[in-house]
């Protein structure tokens, strides 16, 4: 029998193929928001339960890859192709994407909590990307649980900006990224972002800021800025967001701690910039990179 999950990501798991500048083209490559931030959890010795569709011809070397790092009972399949994308990648960086296919809603739409089976209904952390009205849904569903809220980024527009301030105080984590946070408050500098989000009752604020870090806040108002982890070749940005959310849940359960929970983020981040695809969890030398870099971002993390 297997045992209930003590974590779990609700997303989305999509297929990307990517093409790079010079015309080489790497196909088949698993993503998705619900498997990259359950790679962030497992990158931290975690066997996290994911939740999302899943679609009709998947590849098996993607499904083969979710079995090995998760637990999937809580994939639902809907009898759609499944959700694929080119990632065309330029020179100076850019990443132009482009679906493949023709209904994306089934993966944009998780499956609804009820459908999920019950070894996945009592979780002590779950992270949860979606607008307003599905994190309601999960926020509701998972009341005793510690819920990380990735807000998806087609929600964070001007227009949702009352009611994303209004529902701030159901989440006990918040992790937007700085552009989306700067669309949708209509503020530029983070330290304000924060103070903004706390102010509206959020408890705690991971802002996501790529290259520059993450900054951190609780309700005490402590800010920490959280460095990015040390990585010797920055290979793909895509899902680093996501991973960063599932490396944080897993050290705020663990420590209850801010800063720990920042640098354990920056850690699983770092993993998934280095590769295409999802951070390997089973990678070579794994522990060490995973200390060492963890060990960087404590000693360098600033209290502001």
């Amino acid at each position: 029998m297997t045992s209930a999950p003590i974590y779990v990501c609700v997303g989305s798991i999509f297929i990307d193929d990517i093409v790079f500048p010079d015309g080489r083209t790497q196909m088949e490559v698993l993503g998705g928001a619900g498997t990259h931030a359950a790679a962030g959890v497992a990158v931290w010795r975690e066997r996290p339960g994911l939740i999302a569709n899943g679609g009709v011809g998947m590849p098996e070397s993607a499904w083969k890859r979710l079995e090995r790092d998760f637990d999937v009972s809580g994939v639902q399949w809907v009898d759609v192709p499944q959700g694929r994308a080119w990632q065309i990648f330029e020179w100076d960086n850019r990443r132009i994407e482009i679906f493949r296919t023709p209904d994306m809603s089934p993966f944009a739409f998780y499956p609804d909590p009820t459908a999920i089976p019950e070894s996945f209904h009592h979780p002590q952390a779950a992270t949860v990307l979606r607008g307003v009205e599905g994190f309601v849904k999960w926020r509701a569903f998972y009341r005793d649980a510690i819920v990380l809220w990735e807000p998806d980024s087609l929600y964070m527009q001007p227009a949702n900006r009352d009611e994303y301030r209004a529902h701030l105080a159901l989440a006990d984590i918040v992790s937007p990224n700085l552009i989306e946070s700067q669309a949708i408050l209509g503020l530029q500098d983070p330290v304000e972002i924060v103070r903004q989000m706390i102010g509206d009752g959020a408890r705690i604020v991971a802002l996501r800021m790529g290259e520059r870090g993450s900054l951190v806040g609780g309700q005490d108002g402590t800010l920490i800025e959280v460095p990015p982890a040390p990585v010797p070749r920055i290979v793909d940005q895509t899902g680093a967001g996501n991973t960063y959310c599932g490396g944080f849940l897993v050290g705020w359960n663990r420590t209850r701690d801010l800063k720990t929970a920042g640098c354990y983020g920056a850690v699983a981040a770092s993993f998934a910039l280095e590769t295409f695809g999802l951070a390997d969890p089973s990678a070579k030398n794994i522990a060490a990179a995973r200390d060492y870099r963890f060990a960087y971002c404590m000693k360098y993390a600033k209290v502001l």
